[in-house]
Formats: C-alpha cells, sequence, structure tokens
C-alpha cells in the first residue's frame, strides 16, 4: 500500500526531497492527480514511464509554476504562449512548444516539442515551489486506464508500490485532464478538449484548428483507447438505452442522467445534466462502475456539446473505443 500523507508544509518539503532526489511521487491537482519526476531528470523519468506502464511515445506535460519557469524548457516562447498564459495560467491549459535542446528527449516522448501547464491546485504549486524546478507528470494511475481524483484512487492502482508517496490534495475540482494547444504549427491546433472551452482560446488568439485525434500524437492523452475502465463497455444514445439492456442477460453498470429509470439487476450510477458537474465527477462514475461487480457498463451518451460536454465526449469516446 502506497504511503498518504496529509497536505501541510512537512509533507510538501519531504516530497520535494523525494524528487530532487531522482524519485517518482503522486500529488493532487485541479484535474486529476499526476505522478511526478523532475523533468530535466531523465533517469527519474524513466523510472516514472516504468512505474505507470507508459509507451515511451507518450509525451508528459511539464508543470512550471509560471511563465519564466516556462521559458528555459522551450526553444521560442511566441506571443500566443504569452497571450494563453496570461489569461489561463495558473489553469488547466497545456501548451505544446519547441523545447529546449536542454530538455531530455525521454520527458518528451522523442520529440522535439514539450507540452507544458502551470497548474492552479495550492497543494501542486507549493510542490514545484518546494522543488525549485519543473515536473514531468502524467494522470497517476496504470497507463491507458481510469484518471484518479482522490488519493484513495491512486492508492488503489498501486497497491503493489509500498513505497510511492502520495500527496493528498482532496478531489480534484475539475475532475477531467487539461485542454492541450499545439502552438508549433502556423494555426494553433487543440489537440486535447479539456476544461479550458475551445470557444474561449478562439476568443483569445482568433484562428484556431481542432483535432480529433485517434492515435498517439504530440499531445499526452491521445492514444484511440485510454482513460479506459477494466470491464468491457460501451455508449449508446438514451432511447437505445433499454435496448443496450436487453441485449445481455448480464448486469450491467448503467452510467446515465438522473430521473433515468433502470431495472434490477442493473445498477444506476447517475450523473448531473450540467457540462461542469458532469466532468467533475465522470472518472469517479467509470470507477465506481468498474468495481460494482457487474459484468459490463453502458453509458448514456450526452447530447449536449460545446464547453466541458466536448472534453467529457473525447473521453467517453476513449473509454469506450
Amino acid at each position: 500500500m502506497p504511503i498518504v500523507l496529509p497536505y501541510d508544509s512537512e509533507s510538501v518539503n519531504y516530497a520535494a526531497g523525494e524528487l530532487r532526489g531522482g524519485g517518482v511521487i503522486a500529488f493532487a491537482t485541479e484535474t486529476v492527480y499526476g505522478l511526478g519526476a523532475r523533468t530535466m531528470d531523465a533517469g527519474a523519468i524513466a523510472k516514472l514511464y516504468a512505474l505507470k506502464r507508459r509507451p515511451s511515445d507518450n509525451p508528459l506535460i511539464a508543470h512550471v509554476l509560471d511563465v519564466a519557469s516556462a521559458r528555459p524548457l522551450v526553444l521560442d516562447w511566441t506571443l500566443e504562449a504569452s497571450l494563453l498564459a496570461s489569461a489561463c495560467w495558473p489553469g488547466p491549459l497545456t501548451m505544446i512548444l519547441r523545447k529546449a535542446d536542454s530538455v531530455p528527449l525521454a520527458a518528451t516522448g522523442g520529440r522535439d516539442t514539450i507540452a507544458i501547464r502551470s497548474p492552479r491546485h495550492p497543494l501542486a504549486r507549493a510542490l514545484l515551489h518546494a522543488v525549485g524546478a519543473p515536473v514531468s507528470a502524467p494522470s497517476a494511475n496504470r497507463s491507458g486506464q481510469v484518471s484518479p481524483t482522490t488519493a484513495e484512487h491512486v492508492a488503489e492502482d498501486f497497491l503493489d508500490e509500498p513505497e510511492l508517496l502520495i500527496l493528498d490534495g482532496g478531489p480534484c475540482t475539475l475532475g477531467i485532464e487539461s485542454t492541450v494547444i499545439d502552438l508549433t504549427t502556423p494555426v494553433p491546433i487543440v489537440r486535447r478538449p479539456g476544461s479550458i472551452a475551445v470557444e474561449r482560446l478562439r476568443e483569445l488568439l482568433g484562428r484556431l484548428d481542432v483535432e480529433h485525434a485517434s492515435s498517439q500524437g504530440a499531445s499526452p492523452g491521445t492514444a484511440a483507447r485510454h482513460y479506459a475502465p477494466e470491464r468491457p463497455a460501451i455508449l449508446v444514445d438514451g432511447h437505445d438505452l433499454q435496448r443496450a439492456l436487453d441485449a445481455s442477460p448480464e448486469p450491467a453498470a448503467v452510467i446515465a442522467f438522473e430521473g433515468r429509470a433502470v431495472p434490477s439487476p442493473h445498477l444506476m450510477v447517475p450523473m448531473p445534466r450540467d457540462g461542469e458537474q458532469y466532468a467533475a465527477i465522470l472518472y469517479g462514475a467509470l470507477r465506481r462502475a468498474d468495481a460494482s461487480g457487474c459484468a459490463r457498463i453502458v453509458i448514456e451518451r450526452p447530447e449536449q456539446s460545446g464547453g466541458a460536454w466536448d472534453a467529457v465526449a473525447d473521453r467517453l469516446a476513449r473509454a469506450t473505443a
């Protein structure tokens, strides 16, 4: 069982010492819990990939305190990066830029670009301040599985790692990964939807493209199957929900909007109709469904779009691929 420490200055300083010594720790951010190692420590990054069982071509996000600590990681800090950082940092926006030669390829999935964001969570910021260096961190779960939004989720995923240190910052308030925007192309491209809506980015930058990635690219978290529960899961329209339940005698965990009637022996996992609230509890709902003992998971497809719903649709599509 991993070691879970409360959020206080003593725990943060202890965890920072572990990172400075080449270790890997888990910590809270406002999006999901991260599994972190110092960006410039190639040996620690290798430990992180091994611990997470992450494919080596899946890049990491470097977490920084501010623009000043981000600049040494990139070749050119662009005007677009300054505009976005001013409006969205600290917060759930990751920018892809050309990496500096000093950044090890191990930290970027072997690419000449680097993904960077400045987290808003006070624990993450306190940790970065104590470390005094950027920390690269994917979500703190085994690769491809459901991202963790509580310290308990992380501990469940790493039961076989008794030396792993987890800084408990409480439940993640956003509950879904950051928006990723690529600034290395002539027209910026949103590579992964997240809590910062595409509409907001268009207000800031003007022209913008949106990619619907079906394979792992320069952005973290764009593999076709990702954020996935262990049990078979399908995504169906609301009017097909009963038909999907009738298709098999096996009990299903049903992730559906509040007010749906789900007959026995199926288990109902109710979801709110507000996009941000839905996103905040999505991974917890997937984990609850996975641990329910039901043979399969049936998810009602949200019909809404825009804002947080675009990120929800992306995660549900990958979870059921």
